[in-house]
Order: C-alpha cells, then sequence, then structure tokens
C-alpha cells in the first residue's frame, strides 16, 4: 500500500483539499475556504498546514470565532448546502465562542466543519493554559460542550484516527436528513505527529447528495388521504429550497389546485407573484395565510420542522386537519402524527404527484386564497406607504418598503432578530427566488452582519443588504470591518429604535412594564444613541445616516455605486408593526402583583385551549 508521510495537521488539509462537488454541472471544491483565528491551540501545527495550501484552500481571518462560524452558516444556506465552509480556533475561549454558531448552524440543518485545539492527549503539560480542568473525569475539556450542538463530534487523540472520521464528517454535512456542523477537537500533540498515511485516503472524490425516495406504502397512504381532501393546504419550508425543489412543488401545486404558503426559512422559494403563493403562515404570518390554515383539512408540509413560529404554537390549524409530511429527516417526518414521507422533497414532491391519478381540488379554494392574499397585500402597501410618518419617525414596514423597491431582482436579503425579521418576513416582495435568509431557527443577534459576510463571498454579480436593529449593531458588528479588509461588499441597514423594541412589545402585551429593554428604560445615567456612521466609517466602510426615507431611497442608490461596504443608518419607531401574527406561547407569571400581568394571563390560559395535541 502506497502511503504519504505527514503530521495530522497536514493530513486534515490535504484531504479536504482534495474533495469536490457537483454544482449546475460543474466540479467545484466541497471545501472552498477557511475561517481562521489563531492561537497556541492551532497556530503552530494547524496554522502551518493551511498556510503551504493557501492558493487551493484560502484562509480568511474574521475578528470572533463566533462570526466567522455565522458566516460559514450564511454561506452554506445561500449556496443551498452545496458548499461547506471550514472554521478552526484555538483551545479554550476561541473554542467556545463557536458555540452559538454551532447552535445556529444545528438548529438550521446547516453544514460547517470545526477543527478546534484540545488539551494533550498524552497529558504530560497538564494543565496547559485555557484548559478547564474536571477533577473527576481527566478526558473532558470544554470541546465536549459542543456535542449538544453538533451533528458529529469527534475527539482525535492518534494520527491514524482521521482516516475514518474526516470521511463520516463529510458524510454527515452532506446527508440531507443529518445535515449539520460536524466538530473535531485536535489534541496539541496530535497536530505534530507524523505518520504514514495511506495514499488512499487522499485521492480526489467528487461527492453527491443523495435524493432518497418515499416507501411505497407511505406514498400510497398520503395519495388515499389526499384524494379525500377538500382544502388542503401545502407549507413550503426550507427543505424545498435545499433540495431545489421550487419547480417541482410549483408544478404540483398549480396541476392540483392547492395553495402554497411558506415558511420563514421557506421564504424565497417562490415570488411573491406567483399565483399559487399565498404568504407567509404563523406568528410572523399573513392573515392570508393564517386564515387559509384554519379552514384546511390536509395539511402538506414539505421540508419544515414545524416550530411554534410556524404553527403559531399549535393553534393556527383546525383540530380536525391532517397532516403529510414529506421530509427527509425521520425525526421532523414523524411530528404531529402525520403520514410521514421519509425522502427528499423533490423526489417526494413528484412521486406524490405522480400518483394522484385525477385528483384536483375545486378552483374555489385557490380562488379564495387569492383573494385572501390580495386583501393582505393591500394590508402590506398601506403600512409602507411613506404618506403617514409617525411621530416624524418612519415604522420598520416604511424602511423594508423603500429597499425592497430599490433592491433588484437578483439582490440578497438578511436578517435574524428582533423587529426586522417579522416585518421582512410579511412585508418584503421576493422577486426572485433564493435571494432571503431570515435566520429565524435560532434567531440569532449577531448573526446577520457576519452572514452578509459569508454571503459575499461568494462573489455574484448582486449586492447584499444586511437589515439589523441598534441592538443587534451593539452585539456583534466586527466583521463590518472583516469585509473591508477582504473586499467582500455588503450594504447594511441600521435601524436605530433606541434599543430592543420588539422584546419590549412582547413584554407589553404579556401585562409587563416597559424594562430593561429600550434604552430609556434601562438602568443608565441618560439615554443616548451610538454614533453608528462614525462607528462604521472608523472601521473602513463608507456610511451615511438619513432623516427620512426620501434620503433613505437616495442613499441606497449612493451604497449600491460603491466600491465596498456600505452602511446606512435611521431611526424608527419602537412602537409601530405590521399586524398579522398568530398567537404565541411564552410563559406569563400565574401569580403576579400587576393586574395586566394577571389579565394576560387569563387571556393566555383560554388561548391554550386552542392548541392542538402533538408530538
Amino acid at each position: 500500500m502506497s502511503t504519504y508521510r505527514c503530521t495530522t495537521a497536514q493530513a486534515i488539509v490535504r484531504y479536504l483539499s482534495n474533495q469536490f462537488t457537483e454544482i449546475d454541472g460543474q466540479e467545484v471544491p466541497l471545501f472552498p475556504g477557511v475561517f481562521g483565528i489563531f492561537g497556541h491551540g492551532n497556530v503552530t501545527c494547524m496554522g502551518e498546514a493551511l498556510e503551504s495550501v493557501q492558493d487551493v484552500l484560502p484562509t480568511w481571518r474574521g475578528q470572533n470565532e463566533q462570526s466567522m462560524g455565522f458566516a460559514a452558516v450564511g454561506y452554506a444556506k445561500a449556496n443551498l448546502r452545496r458548499q461547506i465552509m471550514v472554521v478552526t480556533a484555538s483551545i479554550g475561549p476561541g473554542t467556545t465562542n463557536l458555540l452559538t454558531a454551532a447552535g445556529v448552524a444545528h438548529v438550521s440543518r446547516l453544514p460547517f466543519l470545526m477543527l478546534c485545539g484540545d488539551a494533550f492527549a498524552r497529558r504530560h503539560p497538564d494543565p496547559v493554559m485555557q484548559q478547564v480542568e474536571h477533577f473527576n473525569d481527566p478526558t473532558q475539556s470544554v470541546n465536549d460542550a459542543f456535542k449538544a450542538v453538533t451533528r458529529y463530534w469527534d475527539r482525535i487523540t492518534w494520527p491514524d484516527q482521521i482516516v475514518s472520521s474526516l470521511p463520516q464528517a463529510v458524510a454527515t454535512m452532506l446527508d440531507p436528513a443529518e445535515c449539520g456542523p460536524a466538530f473535531l477537537g485536535l489534541c496539541q500533540d496530535v497536530q505534530e505527529m507524523a505518520w504514514d498515511f495511506p495514499e488512499a485516503f487522499f485521492q480526489r472524490r467528487v461527492h453527491h447528495i443523495p435524493r432518497p425516495r418515499p416507501d411505497n406504502y407511505r406514498l400510497q397512504q398520503a395519495v388515499e388521504l389526499l384524494q379525500a381532501a377538500k382544502h388542503p393546504l401545502i407549507i413550503s419550508g426550507g427543505g424545498v429550497r435545499y433540495s431545489q425543489a421550487e419547480q417541482a412543488l410549483e408544478k404540483f401545486a398549480k396541476e392540483r389546485g392547492i395553495p402554497v404558503v411558506e415558511t420563514i426559512a421557506g421564504k424565497g422559494a417562490f415570488t411573491h407573484d406567483n399565483p399559487v403563493h399565498m404568504g407567509p403562515i404563523g406568528i410572523l404570518g399573513s392573515t392570508s395565510a393564517n386564515a387559509l390554515a384554519a379552514n384546511a383539512d390536509v395539511i402538506i408540509a414539505v421540508g419544515t420542522r414545524l416550530m411554534d413560529f410556524v404553527t403559531g404554537s399549535w393553534t393556527v390549524f383546525s383540530p380536525e386537519a391532517q397532516f403529510i409530511s414529506i421530509n427527509a429527516a425521520r425525526f421532523d417526518a414523524h411530528k404531529h402524527f402525520a403520514i410521514p414521507l421519509v425522502c427528499d422533497a423533490r423526489e417526494g414532491i413528484d412521486e406524490l404527484n405522480n400518483a394522484l391519478g385525477e385528483y384536483k381540488v375545486d378552483a374555489g379554494w385557490m380562488r379564495h386564497g387569492r383573494e385572501m392574499f390580495s386583501k393582505w397585500n393591500q394590508l402590506i402597501e398601506e403600512k409602507q406607504q411613506r404618506t403617514e410618518i409617525y411621530e416624524n419617525v418612519p415604522s420598520y414596514a416604511q424602511v423594508v418598503g423603500v429597499v425592497n423597491a430599490c433592491a433588484a431582482n437578483e439582490d440578497y436579503v438578511i436578517s435574524a432578530a428582533g423587529g426586522l425579521p417579522g416585518e421582512l418576513v410579511k412585508g418584503w416582495k421576493v422577486k426572485n427566488p433564493g435571494t432571503f435568509d431570515c435566520e429565524f431557527g435560532f434567531s440569532c443577534m449577531g448573526y446577520e452582519i457576519s452572514a452578509g459576510w459569508g454571503v459575499a463571498m461568494m462573489e455574484q454579480d448582486r449586492d447584499v443588504f444586511v437589515m439589523i436593529g441598534d441592538g443587534t449593531y451593539m452585539m456583534m458588528n466586527s466583521d463590518v470591518y472583516s469585509t473591508v479588509l477582504s473586499g467582500h461588499k455588503m450594504i447594511l441597514l441600521v435601524c436605530d429604535n433606541g434599543g430592543y423594541a420588539v422584546i419590549n412589545r412582547l413584554q407589553n402585551a404579556k401585562g409587563g412594564a416597559s424594562f430593561n429593554n429600550l434604552l430609556k428604560d434601562c438602568r443608565v445615567k441618560e439615554p443616548f444613541h451610538v454614533d453608528f456612521v462614525a462607528h462604521a466609517q472608523s472601521m473602513g466602510a463608507l456610511a451615511r445616516k438619513v432623516g427620512n426615507l426620501n434620503e433613505l431611497e437616495s442613499a441606497i442608490d449612493w451604497a449600491k455605486s460603491n466600491d465596498r461596504t456600505t452602511v446606512i443608518c435611521i431611526d424608527t419607531h419602537p412602537h409601530q408593526w405590521t399586524p398579522g401574527d398568530a398567537w404565541w406561547d411564552v410563559g406569563v407569571p400565574e401569580v403576579s402583583a400587576r393586574e395586566s400581568v394577571r389579565d394576560a394571563r387569563n387571556q393566555h390560559e383560554q388561548d391554550r385551549k386552542k392548541q392542538r395535541i402533538g408530538i
């Protein structure tokens, strides 16, 4: 057997450099790049290995490990999980900074590979700097924390272990059912060790994502249930996008006369004006989609994990409604007593459609959906009109309307937390499929700017719009600097409403007093606003503050003409929101000295009676 002698770190890098995938008929690297911050746990060995292949496997230096992970997740999502970014970090805090990013990827079923330093396998110098010791278990390190937020986890304590571990990590990240982040803890002394690796380990490999078909028995069950349905409804989730099943789903919906509503992750599979599209469903949903869900007798859930923001904490559906679930993941497919079609979304839709025979829903059901959606669109247009300004400050809806109108068809928009996800999911009219990213599985503040960097790295002919509030900007903004350093432009819209306004809204809605959310309600000497323009300019970005919606429109034109990241700031109203929300089950105190809380609790108990029993 032919062998190649190299260190463990060098072997990992050589292996990654020889993995490829096929996108649109072209073979491209499966691992197009690495985000890295070096410390003593990865600089001397992993850093040395990466430096030698930087023309093949480029390394980008971020400002924070967490934000590098976000960038990797944003890249994977925009690329429909077909390419995987790598993140390397040192031991201790460098690695634990990645936990939140791993949580985002795990929840949203998105791949990225973490290569993180670990304590010494031989333990000769223990404890090393930044090592967390466990007195009753010397094998533990902070890396064990990643077991809760990864799909694949391993600690490499001997060089030859990577020969089996790395292919398993890749297989997990490319499996539609198991897809998520993978973690390898690399003991520092093992990184340096040389071993005679088999040459076969480094062979060029081209990976293809599998497309499993549904079970015939389950398929027949789904056909029989659907053929008896009079008011079926399709929920289009993120899995539709990752499977590239948009055309198959559109064909199915049109031929069978079934309206389609979308989840937050699924938004962008269809253009806004597609005749089968009826808007977003759930807590961030439209009145049209939620009304259809309330009257639907069969729900076809495609590529969605049916989280509470989609289901209105299980209140948006009729108690008698039955579910068919098309999902690559068995765990998701079996939720809520659904008939589970455990399969690829595109293949499952096609086979269900082919098996349905002459079945077609009465045209009145689709017509009813279009009428409801038309009313919803009228509401959105009213909310986005520039004529009514609240207390001389525009609303989120108005800002979204201006940005949406100025964005080109191919431009990409990103949000994740605060008030903007609701306003964007409700009010952003998708002009081109695959151009919308609202990370709401983890709804992670700080994801947005870093994800914008990751998406901009794809270097496509489009602008990347990142829309955030002032609270998110303050939480994580360092990748404004990363985009300037690397030359990957984005347009950042900062809507300043004086703090965490949407959480203040929830606080008030459940009877609580405004407290510790808006800056004016916090324990501060005097509320004041950060000069976001000066801050962005200090990191090398171009920046401008605008005072009204007309100035915003002009600033967007200016930003699109610039050659680098541009930040636009605008004050927005903290109490104006687009309606349409479904009910949300959050904890309301059972006892309280506040009458408003007691009233909210009584109402909450009544609303909980509307919930379906599910699993």
